[in-house]
């Protein structure tokens, strides 16, 4: 009887020593799991080192980085995500600053003088021609009367 019951405590302290020994993911293992799921951004990279994975490089957006950051999270064995990546500048939009309004009101009050026009040079109303001192004078007035900003008179007097 007492060889049974030290039989079955030694098979019971073997089966929960078995269980209880997890098998460790290398971080070369984690390493090519993390790279897996990085190369959908070509600009992003990452590095396991004890299992941390750290994620650096360009998104397109946060939701991207977002994304990412969870998916890398995701993978079993992944203890924390370094996120020391950034997010693009969004390119540089030009905007006409000059309102189609303001516009149309200028050209208006050009009409009496046709060799002056009015257009828009780098993002700012410039008014261009050849013109004599009376008529420069008159188109000032005229155009400074409707309050329509900053113009750039930039016309020929001759």
């Amino acid at each position: 009887m007492k060889k049974m019951i030290a039989m079955a405590a030694l098979a019971l302290t073997v089966s929960f020593a078995s269980t209880s020994c997890k098998k460790k993911v290398s971080d070369a293992d984690l390493q090519t799991s993390a790279t897996t799921v990085v190369t959908a951004n070509p600009n992003a990279t990452v590095e396991v080192k004890d299992g941390v994975a750290h994620l650096s490089g360009t998104f397109a957006n946060q939701a991207a980085k977002d994304q990412m950051v969870a998916s890398l999270k995701a993978i079993p064995g992944i203890k924390e995500v370094m996120d020391m990546s950034t997010i693009a500048a969004a390119p540089a939009v030009t905007v006409n600053a000059v309102d189609p309004a303001n516009m149309q009101k200028v050209t208006d009050a050009l009409k009496d003088f046709p060799s002056a026009k009015a257009e828009v040079v780098n993002g700012e109303l410039t008014i261009t021609g050849t013109v004599s001192s009376a008529q420069a004078r008159k188109i000032k007035e005229s155009v400074d009367a409707l309050q329509v900003g900053k113009v750039n008179y930039n016309y020929t007097v001759k």
